[in-house]
């Protein structure tokens, strides 16, 4: 029985069409998922081949349901809009999976648009539309790889959550604050207040900005100088 299984399927003569499909969709999903892995992303190598990979498959039968319904009837009212929109539903928890917020900070953004674009690859290379999914194919590459050298160099704000404690009898007032930060290059956009440990610590909670992304360094310098400062905690935003 497996042998004849065997014959009836490498003596399909749509057989090395369908490989093909698989196989590019399987390609670019590993390779889209490189650059993530690369970047140390959660969704990474595996991740988005997989994607790739099922939703091709899926999206195959879909458009060729006569090769699994036995009812030609039943084969021409398959629709395959509708396979695509089961596809992006469930990639779409899992593109919500990758997302995480860190304080005012959202993590995980370009991976889950990844993770959706790799979806809709496998979806256009399973139903053979090959000159579009090429296209969007390098578009994707390119997004993921350049566009991040060209984000790293043009001139834009850095910015971090700061949150530094003050002993109750030496806090500075914000003006001085804002000086002394204004020192290190580093602005503050946003301040809040907090009295802590019944009142022995008052708080700064601040969003900071600089041009630089080692900008912040000469400002945690200042502040680990500082004896009236026990603690303070920055953490930079972005995704």
């Amino acid at each position: 029985m497996p042998d004849d299984l065997l014959r009836a399927l490498f003596a399909d003569p749509d057989l090395p069409e369908l490989l093909i499909r698989l196989g590019c969709a399987w390609g670019v999903g590993a390779l889209i998922g490189l650059e993530r892995t690369f970047r140390g992303r959660p969704a990474g190598f595996r991740t988005h081949a997989l994607v790739c990979l099922a939703s091709a498959l899926l999206m195959l039968l879909g458009v060729q349901p006569q090769a699994w319904l036995e009812d030609a009837d039943a084969a021409l009212r398959t629709d395959p809009t509708r396979v695509a929109q089961g596809i992006m539903t469930g990639v779409g928890f899992i593109g919500a999976g990758v997302i995480f917020r860190e304080g005012l900070t959202v993590r995980g953004l370009t991976t889950a648009a990844s993770l959706w674009i790799t979806a809709v690859l496998g979806l256009l290379y399973g139903a053979g539309y090959f000159e579009p999914a090429v296209i969007v194919s390098l578009l994707t590459l390119a997004t993921l790889s350049a566009f991040h050298w060209i984000e790293k160099r043009v001139p834009a704000w850095h910015y971090a959550q700061l949150t530094v404690r003050y002993d109750t009898a030496a806090v500075p007032d914000e003006a001085t604050l804002r000086s002394r930060f204004a020192a290190c290059r580093v602005g503050i956009t946003q301040i809040g207040y907090r009295l802590t440990e019944n009142g022995r610590r008052f708080e700064y909670r601040l969003v900071v900005r600089t041009r630089s992304s080692a900008g912040f360094e000469p400002l945690c310098r200042q502040l680990r100088a500082e004896t009236a400062v026990p603690a303070f905690r920055l953490a930079p935003m972005g995704d």
